[in-house]
């Protein structure tokens, strides 16, 4: 049996994986993304120890399965990466899945799990299918290997039946498994314990507004350890708008917008079917639509280039506002840390401000020098609440979902 585990994210345009040991907690080993799969030509990201990388490559890489191939042969052939040369090196691999239906905790790969997973191909087409085409090139190509999936929905597991039951007929609903799930759940479970070990708290005895602001954008309410409410539904397309994502709209909206909502989209193929509301409101959507960039570092500047990238930033800002509030008053007003994470959250310095700025009522306080200057690049937690300030604290979470899945792997099986 192998001594290493390598965690997986697979998205619809990019695959990003890291090798790491098999210890407590465990060490990355390397690193490795190739984006753009969707926009060619493909970028790969390569990190071991100091040394880094980043090219264009001339492979034709036309879907993730062919973008981890690659980057699995790139880092087998390495000779600088001897600990990983070959498959039989490998205990372990987790895989990332986003929609995990009632599964309340990651489950090894077998055939009726997977089988199980097909099925709810359909409740997250865009999510899922990516990361299930890996699964089934794992289970195929490297056989002595252990396949783990860890769902973005387990997290939530704990919503109240309130809040995760939609005012809909429930025999329907429940026949067709149409509830709240909730996402980013790998996130808010990293977040969740790095934020309690650097409060020096229990987790059951920890309230958190917390974030996971990037691309893909929610918002989490965690009482005493557990998550009682979440922006995402049934899919990660309810709640905050994203880089091609509307969030929440009405419902009637879509058919207002086109009398082909209901028809497959050109997107779909024989194993994704997409309808074309979801493909307008997932991919054709969110600041894209307002500003023509999925570039969150152009719209959060200082003097905005354009009245439609002041619209987009205040539309987030207004709409992260209100889930603060709510959730604020659904923790009773007893909110440990106000969590910022993602690759929004922990970069953008006019996010988080204008947002401490108009939180104030609630006692929250930032110091603007912490601020501007975020988490250094090995500090995972980074406290940028104002000294004197009685609110909740403010806290930047460098958050690490392929350390979550591997940290966990470890855990239940040493």
């Amino acid at each position: 049996m192998g001594k290493y585990i390598l965690a997986v994210n697979a998205g619809s345009s990019s695959v990003k994986v890291t090798f790491y040991t098999f210890e407590n907690p465990p060490q990355a080993i390397a690193d490795a993304q190739v984006s753009g799969i969707t926009a060619p030509p493909p970028t790969l990201k390569y990190q071991r120890g100091p040394v880094k990388i980043k090219e264009e490559l001339k492979e034709k890489l036309n879907t993730p399965q062919d973008a981890f191939k690659y980057i699995l042969q790139r880092c087998f052939n390495d000779p600088e990466l001897s600990e990983v040369a070959s498959d039989r090196d490998l205990a372990y691999v987790c895989h990332r899945v986003v929609h995990g239906g009632d599964y309340q905790d990651a489950v090894e790969i077998n055939d009726e799990t997977l089988h199980h997973l097909e099925d709810l191909e359909d409740l997250a087409p865009l999510h899922n299918f990516s990361a299930l085409e890996i699964v089934r090139l794992c289970k195929k190509e490297l056989p002595s290997v252990t396949s783990i999936t860890y769902f973005d929905s387990a997290f939530h597991q704990t919503l109240p039946d309130y809040v995760r039951t939609y005012p809909i007929n429930q025999q329907t609903a429940k026949a067709h498994g149409l509830r709240k799930y909730g996402f980013h759940g790998i996130s808010y479970s990293f977040i969740l314990r790095s934020v309690t070990q650097f409060l020096g708290k229990p987790q059951e005895q920890t309230n958190l507004i917390a974030m996971h602001i990037g691309s893909g954008a929610s918002m989490c309410a965690i009482k005493e350890g557990k998550s009682i409410d979440t922006s995402m539904g049934l899919t990660p397309l309810a709640g905050l708008p994203g880089a091609t994502r509307s969030g929440d709209i009405d419902p009637s909206l879509v058919f207002h917008y086109t009398s082909e909502a209901g028809k497959l989209s050109p997107g779909s193929t024989k194993e994704m079917h997409i309808s074309t509301a979801e493909e307008i409101l997932n991919k054709q959507s969110g600041w894209k639509a307002l500003t023509g960039t999925t570039d969150f570092s152009q719209i959060a500047v200082e003097n905005f280039p354009s009245e439609s990238h002041k619209l987009a930033f205040d539309i987030l800002v207004d709409r992260m506002l209100g889930y603060i509030g709510n959730y604020f008053v659904k923790l009773g007003g007893h909110v440990d840390a106000i969590v910022f994470a993602g690759g929004i959250g922990e970069k953008s310095a006019l996010l988080r401000r204008t947002l401490a700025e108009k939180c104030k009522c609630l006692g929250v306080a930032i110091n603007a020098e912490a601020n501007v200057k975020g988490p250094e690049d090995k500090e995972t937690v980074k406290d940028i609440t104002q000294g004197s300030s009685k609110g909740p604290r403010v806290l930047i979470c460098q958050t690490n979902e392929q350390f979550e899945m591997a940290y966990h792997t470890v855990e239940s099986r040493l």
